[in-house]
């Protein structure tokens, strides 16, 4: 059964709502609290969106074991959020808190929710993750956390996200990123650091993207002295799709793109992670996820799909990874292997989700991997048998001169 009373102008949720009631629509009124006793647990989706929510019982969805969505976004004065409030709910699929005012988010609030596949946090105050707060979101694909005020990211921010495709992170007030946030995003296709504070970010962090498809980096104040050389050697290979990487400094390089600056201004640098280092991690790094899709072969085979595709991003896995083995490598005259550039970041429209959130994000198919064939030997070529090898170049010198000395001998008689 589905009970729809959006926009009726409710300061409370009202009364007599069937318990077997499986969808219940109450968005666009004024309700301020949520309680216990409220709704049954027969309960499938819930859309309480752009209310007046300023307290929700920490009770109020225990026992609600059939829930697969709750859409409480844009409750601008809700602020808190007890630990427990989202215990229990196993099935929980879609999370939806955007534009909520929530300063912080208590530890354990997303414990037990394996379910989990879409959080929306964009749009609130969040100055502060702790260390495995998303440990349990082992299913979540999207996480949306612009439009906050987070100031870094740390080591373990992020782990337990083994199967998350995209993380938003733009327009917050970052400045520090550890080298080892993003661990463990084995999956992620899409990565939005566009328009906060950064100056630094070392290649070994992004390394660990094997699968990456799309990043964004403008926008913020980058510094692409000695500091950046890390970043610069990682983006000479990287495959996928990238935004600008303006230089703020030093000086010389202002304005110009990190990934057009020329090898010769880092060549006197000492004490940065070098290009072999960062080779050698990635490297070792794909050799133990061999079962994800080899980038080179779905990129050749999904060339005309991507030229004609939306302006949404594509649920592809293939990322950062080498091409497959092949027996004759293509070098320039230094003898460094070239790069192969991705799309212009122009080919491929900005990223802006529906902050209503009622998104449908179509799957496309990843393109099978080709299987890698092994080099063969050269074999060396033999006279065939029954044939005599050429003589010596000697002999025939010796017999031409012979022949000279009887023609000589019988001119003189």
């Amino acid at each position: 059964m589905t009970v729809s009373c959006q926009s009726h102008n409710f300061g409370v949720v009202p009364e007599g709502i069937p318990e077997i009631s499986e969808r219940i629509f109450l968005q666009n009124n004024q309700i301020t609290m949520l309680l216990r006793g409220h709704f049954s647990p027969s309960l499938v989706t819930l859309w309480l969106y752009s209310n007046n929510i300023t307290f929700i019982d920490p009770d109020t969805f225990e026992g609600f074991d059939n829930l697969e969505e709750l859409d409480l976004g844009d409750n601008r004065y809700l602020r808190a959020l007890a630990a427990e409030t989202f215990q229990g709910l196993t099935r929980l699929h879609t999370l939806n808190l955007y534009k909520c005012g929530l300063s912080s988010l208590p530890s354990g609030i997303f414990n037990g929710l394996h379910s989990l596949q879409y959080l929306y946090l964009q749009n609130n105050h969040i100055e502060f993750l702790q260390d495995d707060i998303f440990i349990d979101l082992v299913n979540l694909s999207h996480l949306f956390l612009h439009g906050n005020k987070l100031w870094s990211l740390h080591q373990n921010t992020f782990r337990g996200l083994v199967n998350l495709d995209r993380l938003l992170l733009h327009q917050n007030q970052l400045q520090f990123i550890h080298k080892n946030a993003f661990h463990d995003l084995k999956r992620l296709t899409t990565l939005f650091l566009f328009n906060n504070s950064i100056s630094e970010l070392q290649g070994e962090c992004l390394a660990h993207l094997s699968a990456l498809e799309f990043l964004r980096l403008n926008d913020n104040p980058w510094d692409c002295g000695c500091k950046a050389r890390s970043l610069w050697e990682w983006l000479q290979k990287f495959r996928g799709t990238s935004s600008s990487v303006e230089c703020e400094l030093p000086p010389l390089l202002q304005g110009k793109d990190l990934k057009a600056v020329k090898i010769e201004e880092y060549i006197h640098c000492s004490g940065s992670e070098s290009l072999h280092q960062i080779k050698t991690f990635s490297t070792t790094h794909q050799i133990s996820h061999k079962g994800h899709h080899s980038h080179h072969s779905s990129k050749e085979k999904g060339k005309d799909l991507h030229q004609n595709e939306p302006a949404a991003y594509p649920d592809s896995h293939p990322g950062n990874r080498k091409p497959g083995k092949n027996c004759t490598s293509h070098k320039n005259r230094k003898g460094i292997s070239k790069p192969l550039s991705g799309k212009s970041i122009h080919d491929v429209q900005d990223y802006m989700p529906d902050y209503q959130l009622k998104l449908n994000f179509d799957t496309i198919p990843t393109a099978t991997t080709k299987r890698k064939t092994k080099c063969t030997r050269r074999t060396s070529i033999r006279i065939p048998s029954g044939v005599q090898a050429p003589g010596n170049r000697c002999d025939g010198v010796r017999v031409s001169l012979l022949l000279f000395l009887l023609v000589l001998a019988v001119i003189v008689r």
